[in-house]
């Protein structure tokens, strides 16, 4: 089964300029811990939850002050839409992540894929759960 089969594709897409509360607020209006961050129509980094908390709120910062830039991940890691679900959560384990954006061979942002995804969507839930014990076994990457 293709990821572009499983993925979420409604995606926001926030600005490293944005403020860390107004990207906490797109994701609780979304219902999610993710946000892809885009500049000038390209994917520049990923922000979750944990790294507005664990990179800025723990460390004092100002969530109406700091930029998603001051807590986003810039180490890009994704998959293309026309790749296997087994990949996507191989990746996931390699890198310890729950979430990949998810690009078409142009590079262009099409959706992102979760380990619930793979988990609840997929053919093959012995892949899902491997990674997710890689992923529980694996060290924080805050």
């Amino acid at each position: 089964m293709q990821i572009r089969e499983i993925m979420t594709k409604d995606v926001e897409l926030v600005s490293p300029n944005t403020t860390l509360q107004e990207a906490a607020r797109k994701m609780r209006d979304a219902d999610t811990g993710f946000l892809p961050v885009g500049e000038n129509d390209k994917l520049v980094g990923t922000v979750t939850d944990r790294d507005i908390t664990v990179r800025c709120v723990a460390e004092g910062a100002n969530p109406a002050e700091a930029k998603v830039s001051d807590a986003m991940t810039d180490n890009l890691v994704y998959v293309f839409e026309d790749q296997d679900t087994a990949e996507a959560a191989q990746v996931m384990a390699e890198k310890a992540v729950k979430r990949l954006p998810v690009l078409s061979r142009d590079k262009r942002l099409v959706g992102v894929v979760s380990l619930g995804d793979v988990a609840s969507k997929s053919d093959d839930e012995d892949v899902a759960g491997a990674a997710q014990s890689d992923i529980s076994q694996a060290p924080s990457n805050s």
